[in-house]
């Protein structure tokens, strides 16, 4: 510790020198005068023993304060203390259970990729993970976008690299499949994301910033939030996301978000900053990831067909609407479609999907998109000022 006064302090500086100063032994006082001995002869040997003993004590505190001397400049003192390990052996790999969560982690890195995409302004670098063995790697559309086919490669968590072959892509879905031909892949654990609550511990695997093989750690923060992103002109991506404070960069995106088991349950896919500038946005405890449901559903459509089916309600919504009570209005209804064919009209305010609040089209479509084809959902509705619900059966789009 550095106190107040240690500038003056000698031992501030272990390379200083240190002097060890034997001090001699001060003579001893003399004798009180005897009056009837100073009339006598001097007494002459013993002033010669008195003398002796004098320079001997600073002799020997001399050259005992010059070995101290030079026992502190060669490193000495007394005691040689070894710091670190000795020997040639190196130290055994500290072992961990399977189960625990490095074990876990060292199981489930090799399924994760570092996701390399050339464009025309440089490259795009994202995250994937291998979701069957005989080589299909999930990740997001927007790690791709305004990106060549032939121009994609992943990095394994070995540092080998393999070009890859783009089976589809679905933007408003932000999700994207890919194909390495590889040996001995090994496929991720799939888990439900419908079975997770709030709280739940979650780790992240991905590309943070070109950091391959970065883990961060968190818990679920929220469920089904609906987001929709992109900018005029550009294509609007919808999410009813897993919200995780587990730190989630640039470079993250497309990557797996691990339950404690090691199964996947979301695709990291969105942050929210303070940033108003894309590039400078990073990490502030909000991150948000495609539940892995939604997305391996997406996945089997693009692999078995090459796009991907959307969930929808059959009804196109009132952009301009609003309403201090939030809700989300109905301009047309398809005609033998779910929303019809669940007694909803054209004028219909929807207030509630199953338990979600609705405040606009964007939570709507999200919620839905969420969702299987055939699923049976709960809508909450207000008519002519009455609130009323029904019970629909939605469907995928005819795309």
């Amino acid at each position: 510790m550095w106190w107040s006064d240690a500038l003056r302090d000698p031992w501030r500086d272990p390379m200083s020198p240190t002097v060890v100063v034997t001090r001699a032994t001060a003579p001893a006082p003399p004798p009180e005068p005897d009056l009837a001995a100073e009339t006598g002869p001097p007494r002459r040997g013993t002033n010669a023993i008195l003398l002796v003993a004098i320079v001997t004590g600073l002799l020997a505190g001399s050259i005992g304060g010059a070995i101290g001397y030079l026992a502190a400049n060669r490193g000495g003192g007394g005691t040689t203390v070894t710091l670190g390990r000795t020997g040639s052996s190196p130290p055994a790999v500290a072992q961990r259970p399977p189960d625990s969560l490095s074990g876990v982690i060292a199981r489930v890195m090799p399924s994760v990729v570092t996701v390399h995409a050339a464009g025309e302004s440089g490259e795009s670098l994202g995250s994937g993970f291998v979701i069957s063995a005989d080589g299909h790697i999930l990740t997001n559309e927007h790690v791709l976008e305004g990106v060549r086919d032939d121009r994609v490669s992943v990095t394994f968590s070995d540092d080998t690299t393999n070009q890859v072959k783009v089976i589809g892509r679905d933007p408003e879905s932000d999700l994207a499949v890919l194909k390495v031909e590889r040996d001995n892949l090994t496929p991720v654990d799939l888990g439900d994301s419908d079975t997770l609550a709030v709280g739940d511990p979650v780790f992240a695997i991905g590309a943070p910033l070109a950091l391959s093989g970065t883990v961060t750690y968190g818990i679920v923060s929220a469920l089904d939030r609906p987001l929709e992103t992109g900018e005029s002109g550009e294509t609007r991506r919808y999410y009813a996301a897993v919200q995780t404070d587990a730190a989630v960069n640039q470079g993250n995106s497309g990557g797996p978000l691990f339950d404690t088991a090691g199964q996947v349950i979301g695709i990291n896919s969105v942050i929210k900053s303070l940033a108003e500038n894309h590039d400078e946005a990073g990490n502030i405890g909000l991150a948000f990831a495609i539940p892995i449901n939604q997305a391996t559903r997406v996945a089997s459509d693009i692999i078995d067909t090459g796009k991907a089916r959307r969930t929808v309600i059959g009804a196109q919504l009132d952009t301009a609407f609003r309403s201090a009570g939030g809700g989300v209005r109905l301009q047309q209804v398809d005609q033998g479609g779910p929303a019809a064919a669940g007694g909803l009209k054209p004028g219909d305010v929807i207030v509630k999907l199953g338990s979600h609040p609705l405040t606009g089209p964007a939570d709507l479509i999200a919620l839905v998109r969420r969702y299987d084809p055939q699923t049976v959902v709960t809508v909450t509705y207000q008519r002519a000022g009455a609130t009323r619900s029904a019970q629909i059966t939605l469907v995928a789009d005819a795309n």
